[in-house]
């Protein structure tokens, strides 16, 4: 679950400006196990940009060992993050008045 909130940081970061936070996790489903062995993929897109916030989706998907050929989608999450500045106090998102 941390490894889906770091994915989802980063177009977060990028979307914001600067650094960010994790306030929300709005939905997390988890549709099938990940073996050990597989090689695990994250997609992250931003889906709202807020005045302070900024709304992520992440998917993640398993190629499945041995053969690599079997690629499955294995969650899926959306996470709610807030611009913030040094001190942590939320400001808004860059470009955002």
């Amino acid at each position: 679950m941390s490894q889906v909130d770091v994915a989802g940081s980063i177009p977060a970061v990028e979307a914001a400006g600067g650094r960010v936070v994790t306030v929300a996790v709005n939905h997390f489903e988890f549709h099938r196990p990940v073996f050990v062995g597989d090689v695990v993929s994250f997609f992250a897109e931003v889906k709202r940009v807020g005045r302070t916030s900024i709304t992520v989706e992440v998917q993640v998907f398993a190629q499945r060992y041995p053969t690599r050929r079997e690629c499955v989608k294995v969650t899926e999450a959306t996470l709610t993050y807030v611009a913030v500045d040094a001190e942590g106090r939320s400001r808004p998102v860059q470009g955002e008045a």
